[in-house]
């Protein structure tokens, strides 16, 4: 039995304030809403975009997205990516995530359904493509342009809950991207997402320099740094590839003056012109990129293969390790982030801390 002598008041004050503590622990434990992580896969055309991250009073896919779920989830919303992309850069499969009440989230489930995981990441993928579709809509009406009812130039293509363990940057095992280059006329139906360009590319040279970029190496001269930022990354895949896609531009040549037309077996058919565009992409696979990262080393190499520089210059470029003799960047509109790879997800949590201890300054993944 406690004693509790007049003498000793401190003894009694403790004795008072340790319960109500425990109490007002506990009662905060039980009142802390739970939160759900939830991970997004999608894709955008990143013409209209000001690029991937929010900025006060532009377009951007992150401020659309978050806009969108606003809306759906009625709260604010906080996006975290696998890799940030510039103004102009596409994404075919792009990775995010967020964090929301458990609470807000079952409400997603259709009236007098339960609100399972796959019932609520249903209702989510379809009432944010709605809004974000009706937002593009009204975007492009306001500048008296046009657009098919119901799309988008950003699409959700799935949502899944997933454990606090995941993170869409951190977890990542790596970023591949694809540069488009095509030789010769413009493509119409191409000139958003392919950089034209006037004369043929020697792609064999291309490759013999991109092979000395490869492996792990300080890319100082193929990135805008920041202060305190590492430069290093480990660079896997770099090559040139002729495409099996050829691009053809048809036209119509006039074989007789009065009709323009050709008998052949009884049946009228127009003769046919053709003049193809050869299409190169370029993969480039990385742990991680740096600010223009992918677009400096497409422009250096893009220099060999137009004849313009000797097969070793971008290995030299590489070896200067100095923004004073940096890489030509190209155009943004010609490259597109193909996909993000992520580990099995008992190795989400060890590979994310990874990831964080090596970058933890870094210049972000950024292309």
């Amino acid at each position: 039995m406690v004693s509790m002598s007049n003498s000793d008041p401190l003894a009694s004050t403790a004795l008072v304030h340790e319960p109500v503590a425990l109490v007002e622990e506990s009662a905060a434990l039980v009142q802390a809403p739970r939160t759900l992580r939830i991970r997004l896969d999608l894709s955008y055309d990143g013409t209209n975009f000001h690029g991937w991250a929010s900025q006060p009073g532009q377009r951007t896919v992150q401020g659309e997205i978050e806009a969108g779920l606003g809306l759906v989830l009625r709260c604010p919303t906080v996006l975290t990516v696998a890799g940030r992309t510039d103004a102009g850069v596409h994404a075919r499969h792009q990775v995010a995530h967020f964090d929301v009440e458990q609470a807000r989230w079952e409400k997603l489930a259709p009236r007098g359904a339960e609100p399972t995981a796959e019932a609520c990441t249903t209702a989510l993928v379809r009432r944010l493509n709605g809004v974000i579709a009706r937002a593009y809509g009204q975007w492009m009406r306001d500048r008296a342009l046009n657009a098919p009812k119901g799309t988008a130039d950003v699409v959700i293509r799935e949502a899944h809950v997933v454990s606090s363990d995941f993170d869409a940057r951190f977890s990542a095992l790596g970023r591949h991207y694809c540069y488009r280059l095509m030789s010769g006329a413009v493509d119409p139906l191409r000139r958003f997402d392919v950089l034209s360009l006037e004369h043929p590319l020697d792609v064999d040279l291309m490759n013999r320099a991109a092979a000395q970029l490869l492996g792990e190496h300080d890319f100082l001269s193929y990135c805008r740094s920041r202060e305190g930022a590492t430069t290093i990354r480990t660079l896997t895949r770099l090559e040139f590839k002729p495409s099996s896609t050829v691009l053809v531009h048809r036209s119509t040549v006039l074989v007789h003056p009065s009709t323009a037309l050709v008998h052949r077996s009884g049946a009228l058919t127009p003769q046919q012109g053709t003049s193809e565009s050869a299409l190169v992409e370029c993969f480039v696979d990385a742990d991680a990129f740096c600010h223009s990262m992918v677009r400096s080393l497409v422009g250096a190499l893009v220099e060999v293969g137009l004849g313009r520089r000797s097969v070793d210059w971008p290995y030299e470029l590489l070896q200067a390790c100095s923004r004073t003799s940096a890489a030509p960047i190209a155009p943004a509109h010609g490259l597109t982030l193909e996909g993000v790879d992520y580990p099995a997800p008992d190795q989400w949590a060890s590979r994310a801390q990874q990831a964080r201890s090596r970058r933890d300054s870094c210049c972000g993944d950024r292309s």
